[in-house]
């Protein structure tokens, strides 16, 4: 069961941990644990920056991929 839910948020995550943990040289877990234990300590406000990172990730992904301009 555990293994189920691990791998549905490994599925479905947005991959902000994974790119900071390849970028900074960091293992991901250490990452997610930050994540986590900050968001506890001051009440959700890493969300906000997790969402922010994962929105421009997101763009970032989007942009790379179309060829042109007309490409909608």
């Amino acid at each position: 069961m555990v293994k189920r839910i691990q791998l549905f948020f490994e599925d479905h995550a947005f991959g902000v941990c994974a790119f900071l943990g390849e970028k900074l040289g960091i293992a991901t877990s250490s990452i997610r644990l930050f994540f986590i234990y900050t968001s506890f300590l001051t009440l959700g406000s890493p969300v906000v920056l997790y969402l922010a990172i994962a929105f421009l990730l997101n763009m970032r992904a989007h942009l790379r991929k179309r060829s042109s301009i007309w490409d909608f």
